[in-house]
């Protein structure tokens, strides 16, 4: 049985619970971005620090800091740039994901982090003309949890596709070796 365009009543699940999974775990990341925002934008005024522990102050504090740029202040004066980018970019996922086999748990996590990411500092720009950043660690750039979103789920999609690459490759190197003559077909010598 198929439904109004064709798809299949299998098919339309899978697509179901693929955004499912899509709006889970952005949705978990876009929450915990924006509940942190809040929640450093009211305690703190901008250029404010915080510290729970002195010793920690040469490793790890809180700072209410505003971004007009990219991921740890880099670009500050191409605001509008990014949020055009993060529009296309989100637009792309949901409509790649469910095309995403299901097997490829790491893609689609990778991707659901990226869109969490993406639409958190999105808001802020919409809303704020600014992104709000609070986590700095030693002298590394200050950012925030869609900042760090983003970042891990492009090194998971990277990293995946590495490991897939050398997977095939090496499954490619297998197959060429069978018959002894390097993947030729009989009478091509």
């Amino acid at each position: 049985m198929t439904g109004p365009i064709g798809e299949t009543f299998v098919e339309r699940n899978q697509r179901l619970r693929a955004y499912i999974l899509l709006a889970a775990i952005s949705g978990l990341v876009l929450s915990l971005d924006q509940w942190s925002k809040v929640l450093v934008r009211t305690r703190l005024e901008v250029g404010e620090l915080w510290m729970p522990l002195d010793w920690l102050a040469a490793y790890a504090r809180v700072i209410n800091w505003n971004n007009t740029g990219a991921a740890f202040g880099l670009l500050p004066s191409a605001g509008l740039i990014f949020s055009i980018v993060a529009v296309g970019v989100s637009a792309a996922i949901i409509y790649y994901f469910p095309r995403v086999p299901e097997s490829q748990v790491a893609v689609r996590v990778a991707l659901a982090l990226q869109l969490g990411g993406a639409i958190g500092n999105l808001i802020d720009r919409l809303l704020l003309g600014t992104v709000t950043d609070f986590i700095s660690l030693g002298s590394f750039p200050v950012f925030n949890v869609a900042d760090a979103s983003i970042s891990i789920g492009v090194a998971l999609l990277l990293a995946t596709m590495w490991v897939q690459g050398k997977a095939r490759k090496q499954e490619d190197s297998a197959s060429d070796g069978v018959g002894g003559r390097g993947g030729e077909e009989p009478g091509e010598a």
